[in-house]
């Protein structure tokens, strides 16, 4: 085993462990992946102002997010076919979370259903994250599931009406199960501690979907209906549509416009996620780090700005937090250390970004996270707003 110092290790571990198409599946963007590679460069340019001679004693990353106590500024992005990194993906997730003390967000295409993750939790409360489909009943009793099983905020992406194409997923053939081809099957024989996991599982579906919609009861229907369920006429009467139904805390995620972000205000969220699907839809689409400071201009004192997309490391949350947001998602940086390590490889993810922070917040001669803003950045290194 070698010594894990970083995200990048967990990447490489990953990448050994996990078949190439739900490898590939994560690390990836579409059409060029310059949205997916600017999200991670663009942080790089902002630096730092070292401090020395002050008292770096009795530091706190603690902080809130929507109101709930953290112990660092950061949650676990919603990530679909999590299940596929590692066998019952999404609770191992889930737990490293909830001991971490840290915020785990389900997706709806996960792998292991709403209830899965909340029995396997003991009934910790979790974020739940929906799509706008055109099945509004299903959609309604996906809500009701969510809240029977004590989440506690709901993330609806507003990014995915249409789907952006990937270019390695129609290449590798991606499925859950995967289509068994010959080089899927020859790729997965390279994979024994994966494929042991999934033969110690039933969970190999979308759990959240499969049985719950009219006829879909197998992967074949699924595909089918799903193909037709993301909704291209998505628009703010919907998102209303949603807090009522939902009446608790509502994050909406895909935000990158000033004007989008002061359209979710006055619809009544409690916290926006500045966001570009990771690079995964609009390729040639800004970061999310340089988007950042606007989206705070604009509505940050109405209303919580989270962001993701390209945080590797406790220095990008310290940047992010730096240049005005609450809070800081991980999706990436998670499955790695899932796909390399399990559950314990989400705990190392959360070890390794904790531990960043801390240390380069002390450095810049901060010792609260909530006394963190752009003063500890070098002017002329950061975007403005």
């Amino acid at each position: 085993m070698p010594v894990i110092t970083n995200i990048e290790d967990l990447r490489v571990l990953a990448q050994q462990r996990v078949p190439r198409m739900f490898y590939d599946y994560v690390d990836s963007g579409s059409w060029t992946e310059s949205t997916y590679r600017a999200n991670e460069a663009d942080f790089h340019p902002i630096k730092l102002r070292q401090r020395v001679a002050i008292n770096m004693d009795n530091r706190s990353t603690a902080s809130t997010l929507v109101g709930l106590a953290v112990a660092m500024p950061v949650a676990l992005a919603p990530v679909g076919l999590t299940g596929m990194q590692h066998a019952d993906g999404e609770i191992l997730a889930a737990r490293a979370a909830k001991k971490f003390g840290v915020p785990f967000t389900l997706s709806t295409m996960s792998i292991c259903s709403i209830e899965d993750v909340a029995a396997g939790t003991d009934n910790h409360p979790f974020w739940f994250q929906v799509y706008v489909i055109r099945d509004r009943d299903f959609m309604a009793r996906l809500i009701e599931r969510a809240r029977a099983a004590h989440c506690s905020a709901l993330v609806l992406t507003l990014d995915l009406q249409i789907m952006g194409q990937r270019h390695k997923d129609l290449k590798n053939g991606l499925s859950a199960p995967p289509k068994l081809t010959l080089p899927n099957i020859l790729n997965m024989t390279r994979k024994p501690r994966w494929a042991l996991g999934m033969l110690g599982t039933h969970r190999r579906g979308f759990g959240n979907v499969v049985g719950h919609v009219k006829g879909v009861d197998d992967m074949s229907s699924l595909t089918q209906w799903s193909a037709q369920q993301f909704d291209p006429t998505l628009n703010w009467n919907d998102v209303a549509w949603i807090k009522k139904l939902w009446g608790g805390k509502l994050i909406l995620k895909g935000i990158q416009d000033p004007e989008d972000a002061r359209l979710a205000v006055s619809a009544g969220a409690d916290a926006v996620i500045v966001s570009n699907h990771g690079g995964r839809q609009l390729d040639g689409a800004e970061s999310s780090i340089s988007a950042l400071p606007r989206i705070v201009a604009a509505v940050g004192k109405d209303i919580e700005v989270h962001m993701d997309g390209g945080v590797r490391s406790g220095q990008d949350v310290l940047k992010a937090r730096a240049l005005g947001a609450r809070g800081v998602y991980i999706g990436r940086a998670y499955t790695y250390g899932l796909g390399a390590l399990g559950e314990a490889g989400v705990t190392k993810a959360l070890e390794i970004i904790h531990k960043e922070l801390d240390l380069t917040m002390a450095f810049c001669g901060r010792t609260d996270i909530n006394l963190v803003d752009n003063s500890i950045l070098l002017p002329g290194t950061f975007a403005s707003n």
